[in-house]
């Protein structure tokens, strides 16, 4: 197993100092999201800044954050949808990431069409080198689960069709471990480790609610032991979007966190990768 820090755990961090945090403090790899290279750019930064940072601190980009608006549009603006999203899955390709997360319609219920349209992001991923990864969100009106997105992965009828999992989305709506048991290993391409908060109940938190591993109230060790069981030994990613960690030093943030991921893992029996 190696062990990444999403970069949106250290959220109010610059990019280039995301990068330099997690690569001084032991991390693997960290995740990027397209937005904030957009930004970066925007601002006068060169993407061969970004590339030199990554070789310099010694991180691979497992993961790239991510495509949007593919699963609840049609006509001129689904095509707009796909070209956005070539344009990201080509700047992912430039900075090494083999994954690309694809997001499900937020707003727009119901399972219809995002067979299709994850079929055509596939083929943008074959053409430029990045695979992408359909994700499912706890708290959207559509995707929300294990079982259904391994339903559209069935409909999607696609060799390379696969999804990214989230301990915290999990919890939060109807996955359990005997979904988890029943996946195909080989459709398993990430994993993003969180924990939820104790004081609230599932199906009624946000990514704002997320808490630091060992903080909450998901037996991650029984999900990373079966994960295990069944053969994953890719990427165990740390994604927060906690206020209370953004407003500590990104050091201690990063750090709190590779230890805990590392207590994890020996307590789940998982071997981690020597950095």
């Amino acid at each position: 197993m190696r062990l990444s820090l999403n970069a949106s755990t250290i959220k109010p961090t610059p990019l280039l100092e995301k990068i330099r945090v997690a690569g001084e403090v032991g991390y693997h790899g960290i995740e990027l999201w397209a937005v904030e290279l957009y930004e970066f750019v925007g601002r006068g930064g060169e993407i061969s800044s970004v590339e030199q940072a990554l070789a310099d601190h010694g991180l691979k980009v497992p993961c790239f954050i991510a495509v949007r608006n593919w699963g609840e549009t049609s006509g001129w603006e689904y095509k707009l949808a796909l070209d956005e999203a070539r344009r990201r899955f080509e700047l992912a390709a430039r900075i090494g990431a083999p994954l690309m997360v694809c997001t499900p319609p937020m707003e727009r219920p119901g399972l219809a069409g995002l067979a299709k349209g994850y079929r055509d992001l596939l083929q943008i991923g074959r053409e430029t080198g990045v695979r992408a990864v359909l994700e499912y969100i706890s708290f959207f009106a559509s995707l929300n689960n294990v079982p259904d997105t391994v339903a559209v992965l069935d409909e999607c009828g696609d060799p390379d069709a696969c999804l990214i999992l989230d301990a915290f989305h999990n919890w939060n709506n109807r996955t359990t471990l005997r979904d988890l048991q029943a996946l195909d290993p080989k459709r398993i391409a990430h994993y993003h480790i969180d924990d939820a908060n104790p004081n609230l109940p599932k199906g009624a938190q946000k990514d704002p609610d997320r808490v630091m591993i060992g903080d909450g109230c998901i037996d991650l060790r029984s999900e990373l032991a079966l994960l295990k069981e069944k053969g994953y030994d890719q990427w165990l990613s740390l994604e927060l979007f906690n206020d209370t960690w953004w407003a500590k030093d990104p050091a201690e943030t990063a750090k709190v966190g590779l230890e805990r991921m590392r207590i994890l893992c020996e307590d789940a029996g998982t071997a981690v990768e020597a950095r």
